[in-house]
């Protein structure tokens, strides 16, 4: 199977990963192409909640996906998503986890460039490069003094230098080795334009790839590498930040910021340079919450937000494109492809109708199945489990034992409620998203849509009194499919409610 590996820069990287995440569970992936996931996350600051998060998730997702292992390719879960490790396990220098480790992160960046050893007119030279002060106003440190564990708290030009290290890394060379990296692999990444992990890390990744490179000082250069199906999602500024004096970073230097950068990319990243096959911008400049400003010290955590959707749907359009648009010729896009990415009207909290008509069939179908699945599971299971024939049905009954069990419990349990959470955080955010009426007493008002498409809906109650899924309809379709062959309990909980999700979303929802 072809890999894609996904560079996600940042704190935006991270969070853009967690929606592809919940998009790729609910099935929506690319619907002509097959490719591995592999997360490859490259942020300093260790401690970043929106970072831990996302590796959390994404643990959840391996570990559903190997232990149900779902018997429809186009149902839930439907994409392998890998770490480099598992793809090379006897490789030492590989970690199994999704974090690229930067040497150095630890320490402050003066030490991090040997700043005590340098000679008088060196360091004169770094001072006068580097001068200025960051992190907590109260404590007005040089930028010399930076703390690498938070980032680079809005200063590309400290993580243009970190940043470098990367093709030096064992994780780098074993990545851009010859016969690891291959000609029908792909490389998407994510970075933010207006901080300073993403903005530096983005075009210092992207140089090395396109020179081939497998070390600095290494003169072999991997062709495969060197000529390999580049994306990329730019993410301008998307949301606001509250004043904060104690905090280096400030809103207002956002634009500024995001100006300078795209100057710098259309020399280095497209135009003449053409190092990208497809480019996607993505920003939102009306709308956005007043996030807490923090510079890393509290840890960093954003409610979810609708561009990070945006985002991850690029990941999906990428993959969707053919071998033939994203030719490469010494290190050069033959055809360079530049994408942005619009709603149909300007909605604070767009749903399904407000997206393009691509994106509404891409997302609409696998995200209702795969929110039906999870309120039935929370909402309905826990109170009727062992009383409803479906449950009780054998073989590998889904009864107590079951709701009791470390995959049940630990597994998909804890990935539902990330899922509903992160569809909280997105309606109630600006700009949101919010196809779902969380709250709904109703099946037919679960999904919000227009109200003519709403005549549409025939779901309705038998008057049992059992919540949103009284409706005896909806097991009788479980009842239906539980009487087919599954391998194990866990697949026939994941193939099993997709299968009836679909049958409802298509005869009853008209979907």
């Amino acid at each position: 199977m072809p890999k894609c590996f996904v560079f996600a820069i940042g704190g935006t990287g991270s969070r853009v990963l967690r929606s592809l995440t919940h998009l790729l569970a609910a099935g929506a992936k690319p619907r002509n192409n097959n490719f591995d996931i592999v997360p490859i996350v490259i942020d300093p600051h260790n401690d970043n909640k929106d970072l831990q998060r996302t590796q959390e998730l994404m643990n959840l997702y391996k570990t559903i996906k190997g232990k149900a292992k779902p018997n429809d390719p186009n149902g839930f879960f439907p994409v392998e998503i890998k770490t480099l490790k598992e793809l090379t396990p006897d490789d030492p220098n590989l970690p199994s986890t999704f974090t690229f480790e930067l040497e150095g992160a630890n320490s402050t960046f003066s030490e991090f460039i040997g700043y005590s050893s340098m000679e008088p007119e060196n360091k004169a030279l770094t001072e006068l490069l580097f001068s200025g002060y960051s992190v907590d106003a109260k404590k007005r440190p040089r930028l010399l003094d930076i703390e690498m564990d938070i980032g680079f708290v809005g200063n590309p030009n400290v993580g243009s230098v970190v940043l470098n290290q990367i093709v030096e890394s064992k994780i780098y060379k074993s990545f851009s080795t010859v016969g690891f990296f291959r000609p029908e692999d792909r490389i998407f990444i994510i970075s933010s334009i207006f901080g300073g992990t993403g903005a530096a890390g983005f075009p210092c990744l992207l140089k090395n790839i396109r020179a081939g490179r497998t070390s600095i000082d290494s003169k072999a250069e991997n062709a495969a590498l060197q000529n390999a199906k580049v994306g990329a999602v730019s993410v301008l500024p998307y949301f606001k930040l509250q004043d904060n004096n104690d905090s280096p970073i400030n809103y207002s230097d956002f634009i500024a910021k995001t100006k300078s950068a795209l100057s710098y990319y259309k020399e280095n990243v497209t135009g003449k340079s053409r190092s990208v096959n497809a480019m996607y911008y993505i920003g939102d400049f009306t709308k956005g919450e007043n996030y807490e400003n923090d510079s890393g010290r509290g840890g960093q955590k954003n409610n979810a937000n609708f561009v990070e959707i945006a985002g991850a749907l690029a990941i999906i359009d990428f993959l969707e494109l053919e071998d033939s648009e994203l030719k490469c010729e010494n290190g050069k896009a033959e055809k360079p492809i530049y994408k942005e990415f619009g709603l149909k009207r300007d909605a604070a909290r767009p749903d399904f109708y407000d997206l393009g008509n691509d994106h509404k069939a891409l997302i609409e179908k696998p995200l209702s199945q795969f929110a039906l699945f999870r309120k039935f599971m929370m909402d309905e299971y826990p109170q009727k489990v062992g009383k409803m024939a479906w449950s009780t049905a054998t073989p590998h009954q889904l009864d107590i034992q079951f709701v009791n069990d470390t995959f049940y419990r630990t597994q998909m349990k804890p990935f539902f409620d990330d899922f509903n959470k992160w569809l909280e955080e997105l309606s109630k955010n600006e700009r949101g998203f919010a196809p779902f009426n969380l709250e709904a007493t109703s099946l037919s008002l679960f999904i919000n849509m227009p109200e003519d498409k709403k005549k549409s809906v025939t779901f309705t109650y038998d008057g049992s009194g059992f919540g949103p899924f009284a409706k005896k309809g909806f097991n009788d379709y479980l009842n239906t499919f539980a009487k087919e062959t599954y391998q194990s309990k866990e697949t026939k909980l994941i193939d099993m409610f997709y299968k009836t999700t679909k049958e409802i979303l298509e005869k009853e929802y008209k979907i």
